[in-house]
């Protein structure tokens, strides 16, 4: 067998690794179900393909984000690793070749979308694979009690039966005590080495601040830290305004969305990747993916959906194991939206049918066909047209996704893809044929390599025609022109996101809806809000511990560093250096600087120190005359000129 360190060294660079990585990579090549729950930056990854370097056949790693495995394989290739991935944005022809590399090629990963799995193709084609490892990465998808929930992960225990010898591991960086059960339930890991890293994170330095004026707060934060920071949002709307308003503060940022031109989207990513760029504002579209160990700041000026969110989130500063912080920001009003966000995300049943029939007619998808069709989708177009108010089919349309009808990609806007479907003398004989076409095929070859052969190799159009001096509308008719005459399959970008029918179309009124799951869902949902609600607010216990409490860790220590521990460590200093004669000037320095007041806000700018020593203090005081009740019943110094 291999040397699994020297592996690591060879295409990853490092010399050792981290904590449970290697007694998890060990366990896998032994054969057994592993379930790995490690922290963000923890290096889940690694987990599941140093063991696939080290053996012989494909890995098949389930995943559920088009963006996350489309990050995965780039990151793969980029080490010089073969890898591929299957999505609902690609040709029938491209998935069939991407398959037969798996089973012919040097393909090493495999990434596909859990629907995948119940295809015919991929069912036949997995059959004759020589596959040493299924992957299931963000596993807590499976568990209805997990915060991301996707119904077709449940299909994953059928198709392992397809391979009875190959171990399973599940990956996730967010797990509760009911989750865990959960993923080794659902994917039938029986006797499963199961291993788990603390949630702690000994350089990451939580707060919650409650401020009215976010934007100054967020600005006091950036400029006393420094180094590269992200700041989430809910909205795409306000990434821009926020990132607009940073830059004309001084603080270099760009604001970043799934919505944005995939180009435009790259190219942001780069210049922050870079340190080109300080700070990205984003929604959390943002992050997935993206190793970038020395983020100092993570600030969230929305709070998300759930704890498990906001862990993963707030996970991606320091990686590096630098001192790094995050920090969430909130408000009244931002309290009251988290549950009335829940609310929303929940249309009624009938709105749901609504929008289900509007898209079988905006298709014109005839009920039991459509199984796995994928569309072009523009949300504003088709509300409009049907007269259905946005934001609402927006969330029924999630809904929908959730219960595995339909699947919303927004993976437009990637580059145009080409493959040749011919063999070189086959081509060869096409060029005597058409010689006006030589110069332009030798070009492409020249340009993008002897892979068009075996996979889709993304193209520039705009590229060639430089190249090719000629303009984008001539490079477009000639590759149009090849692929007439089959000598090509060209795939041109896409412009608009995708929506793609999971299951054959179903009558609205006979649509099985899971309602009594969905309520189940809704109030866990707001179960989990309520957990960030409480955890915003809370003022007297260790961030960290709230976070590893709710993750079902109790047996770690404060972390000395989060907001709560340092003001507690200050309330400690002030109650240990205060006798009764200093805590009487601190009284009376305290009503000189901020001016009168009710005994109540007095009491509550004490509030750290035991009660009754205040009390009595406060006592001394008014019976020396030393401070005094004025005309509107509040305690200000006494001058003692007036005496």
């Amino acid at each position: 067998m291999t040397d699994i360190r020297s592996i690591l060294k060879q295409y990853w660079g490092y010399d050792a690794f981290r904590p449970f990585q290697e007694d998890a990579i060990r366990a896998v090549l032994n054969g057994m179900d592993t379930l790995v729950l490690l922290p963000t930056g923890g290096g889940k990854s690694i987990c599941f393909q140093v063991p696939v370097m080290a053996s012989e056949g494909v890995c098949i790693v389930v995943t559920p984000l088009i963006a996350l495995m489309k990050d995965q394989v780039e990151q793969l290739k980029r080490r010089h690793i073969a890898a591929a991935a299957i999505h609902s944005g690609m040709s029938k022809t491209e998935i069939d070749i991407t398959l037969d590399n798996c089973i012919h090629g040097n393909t090493k990963f495999l990434y596909v979308s859990p629907e995948r799995l119940r295809t015919d193709i991929m069912i036949a084609r997995t059959k004759r694979m020589k596959v040493c490892l299924l992957a299931i990465d963000e596993a807590h998808c499976i568990s209805a009690w997990g915060y991301d929930f996707r119904p077709s992960y449940l299909l994953i225990a059928e198709f392992r039966k397809l391979l009875p010898k190959v171990p399973v591991m599940a990956l996730t960086a967010t797990a509760t005590e009911e989750v865990r059960a959960d993923i080794l339930d659902k994917l039938e890991m029986r006797n499963a080495r199961v291993f788990k890293q603390s949630f702690a994170r000994a350089n990451l330095s939580y707060s919650a601040f409650p401020e009215e004026s976010k934007e100054r707060k967020l600005l006091q934060i950036l400029r006393n830290v420094s180094g590269t920071g992200i700041v989430y949002v809910r909205t795409r709307k306000r990434t821009k305004e926020l990132a607009d308003w940073l830059n004309r503060q001084g603080i270099s940022a760009t604001s970043y969305h799934a919505g944005l031109p995939f180009k435009e989207r790259s190219e942001r990513q780069t210049a922050w990747i870079q340190n080109r760029i300080r700070t990205v504002v984003a929604t959390n579209a943002f992050g997935m993916g993206i190793d970038k160990p020395d983020v100092r700041a993570v600030i969230h000026f929305d709070l998300p959906d759930n704890l498990e969110a906001y862990y993963q989130e707030a996970g991606r500063a320091g990686r590096d194991e630098k001192k790094a912080y995050a920090v969430a920001l909130f408000n009244r009003i931002d309290l009251e939206e988290l549950t009335d966000s829940i609310q929303r995300k929940y249309p009624p049943v009938e709105m749901l049918r609504r929008v289900y029939q509007a898209l079988a007619n905006y298709y014109k998808i005839a009920v039991g066909a459509g199984e796995l069709s994928g569309y072009d989708f523009d949300i504003q177009e088709f509300a409009g047209i049907f007269g259905l108010p946005v934001n609402e089919t927006h969330y029924a349309l999630k809904l929908l996704e959730e219960e595995g009808f339909v699947q919303l990609s927004e993976s437009f806007g990637d580059a145009s893809k080409i493959h040749f479907l011919v063999d070189n003398r086959q081509l060869y004989d096409f060029q005597i044929r058409y010689q006006e076409m030589d110069s332009f095929i030798k070009l492409i070859l020249r340009m993008y390599g002897g892979e068009l052969f075996t996979e889709y190799v993304r193209i520039s159009e705009t590229e060639l025609a430089q190249i090719h001096f000629a303009t984008v509308p001539e490079i477009l008719r000639k590759l149009k022109f090849l692929a007439e005459r089959e000598i090509i399959d060209y795939e041109p970008r896409r412009d608009k996101p995708q929506l793609t029918f999971l299951t054959p179309r179903y009558d609205s009124s006979l649509l099985p809806l899971n309602v009594f799951e969905i309520q189940k869902r809704k109030d866990r949902d707001l179960g989990k809000a309520q957990a960030v609600i409480r955890y915003a607010s809370h003022t007297k216990r260790c961030r960290t511990l709230l976070l590893l409490e709710y993750f079902h860790e109790f047996d770690a220590e404060e972390c000395g560093v989060c907001d709560i521990c340092i003001q507690n460590r200050k309330n400690e200093a002030v109650r240990n250096s205060a006798g009764e004669a200093g805590l009487s000037d601190q009284i009376i320095d305290f009503l000189n600087s901020e001016g009168p007041m009710l005994p109540a806000e007095l009491s509550r700018a004490f509030e750290m120190l035991p009660g009754d020593l205040f009390l009595k203090a406060l006592q001394e005081l008014i019976q020396e005359e030393a401070i005094h009740y004025n005309e509107q019943g509040l305690l200000t110094p006494t001058n003692k000129t007036q005496l």
